[in-house]
């Protein structure tokens, strides 16, 4: 079946107890057992809930896998996927992280005797150069936040399975109707559900996608040991958000590539890092490993104080942190985002104080574009 169907079906059946059409909230922390070892597939809602799990068979089969696991946080799922690996193994990440994932990675997780490697993981060559005889994993986001770099996912995939490594991806930005990493030779796909599959900005979860039954056999085991699961009344928005996900997606990629073009051709703009534009430098990469190029974008007003006109001008667009939602959000990276990260990094990855991202919304593009037009011009 076509993704639409199975975003609107999988997982989505009809209550067979009711024949609800929506999938209800089971909002109950255990379940009666008719005798000893007896039960009807549920426990104790920390190991499982109907529907979390709903929601997981769902979230498997839209990113093409087997399994999922869904998490209080995109933060919980990246967490509890570092927790394959222990102490003295090595990781190596892209260089341009979200700037909560550098901050669970540095200030976090080695103290607890992870090691990691930042490496650019568009060029193969410098990822190779990382690898270690300790190394498991590498790590990525593609496109990255804020700057938009791309990574070839089935490139650094043969890479990494080369030199017996597992490739974890995140693919919040695109989400699974835009790009399908598993496809492509990733072993793991984590997501934000708050963004895009929720895609209506007022729940917050993770999940965890792998198709390897010894992978999912232990992320299950830390999901209930470690119990940063997703609770049944944010499973449930995540399920109604993703009904609409390939109608979303379609109107964020049609509005994205209208704003960015808008953006490029502006006086007062110096540069806008959007895969959608001709003048990206790996174009024809995202025109070959994505079906579209989505809602996210960042452009350069070229210092702090002319971020702050167009950030404190803008009238429709609305400034907070977060992306993926049906409402057009702006932001300042250096400040919000990324401000974990420290600024000699920042400013070497691009990340420069007068840097604004946009996740563009599913307005009408024309308004979006005379808001950020009116604001533009406030820049002396």
């Amino acid at each position: 079946m076509g993704f639409s169907t199975d975003a609107i079906h999988i997982g989505q059946e009809p209550d067979p107890a009711t024949g609800a059409i929506i999938v209800p909230i089971y909002q109950t922390s255990t379940f009666v057992q008719e005798e000893l070892g007896k039960h009807k597939g549920f426990e104790y809602a920390r190991t499982s809930n109907p529907t979390r799990a709903r929601l997981e068979r769902n979230l498997a089969a839209l990113e093409g896998g087997r399994f999922a696991f869904a998490f209080a946080s995109g933060m919980a799922a990246i967490q509890t996927v570092m927790m394959l690996f222990k102490s003295g193994d090595h990781i190596v990440a892209g260089h341009n992280l979200y700037g909560g994932t550098f901050r669970l990675f540095e200030r976090v997780l080695r103290h607890f005797g992870l090691s990691f490697t930042y490496s650019n993981t568009s060029r193969l060559e410098e990822v190779e150069r990382a690898i270690q005889p300790r190394t498991r994993l590498v790590f990525i986001e593609t496109p990255t936040n804020p700057v938009m770099e791309l990574t070839d996912i089935a490139a650094i995939a043969r890479l990494a399975h080369q030199h017996g490594l597992l490739l974890a991806v995140d693919n919040t930005f695109m989400s699974p109707y835009l790009q399908r990493p598993l496809e492509l030779g990733a072993d793991i796909v984590v997501h934000s559900t708050t963004k895009y599959l929720n895609g209506h900005s007022d729940g917050v979860g993770g999940v965890a996608v792998v198709n390897d039954p010894e992978l999912a056999d232990r992320l299950k085991f830390l999901q209930n040991a470690g119990g940063a699961i997703l609770g049944p009344f944010d499973a449930w928005l995540v399920l109604r958000g993703v009904k609409t996900l390939a109608v979303r997606m379609r109107q964020h990629d049609e509005n994205g590539r209208a704003v960015a073009q808008y953006l490029a051709g502006h006086p007062k703009v110096k540069r806008v890092n959007y895969p959608g534009l001709p003048s990206h430098p790996q174009h024809e990469l995202a025109k070959r490993q994505m079906r579209g190029f989505g809602g996210m974008l960042s452009f350069e007003t070229g210092s702090l104080e002319n971020a702050k006109t167009v950030l404190k001008s803008v009238r429709l667009c609305s400034l907070a942190e977060s992306l993926g939602g049906v409402e057009t959000l702006i932001s300042h990276p250096a400040t919000m985002t990324h401000a974990s990260v420290p600024p000699e990094e920042r400013r070497r990855l691009g990340i420069t104080e007068g840097l604004v991202r946009i996740s563009v919304g599913i307005e009408d593009a024309e308004d979006l574009i005379a808001d950020l037009d009116q604001a533009l011009e406030r820049i002396d």
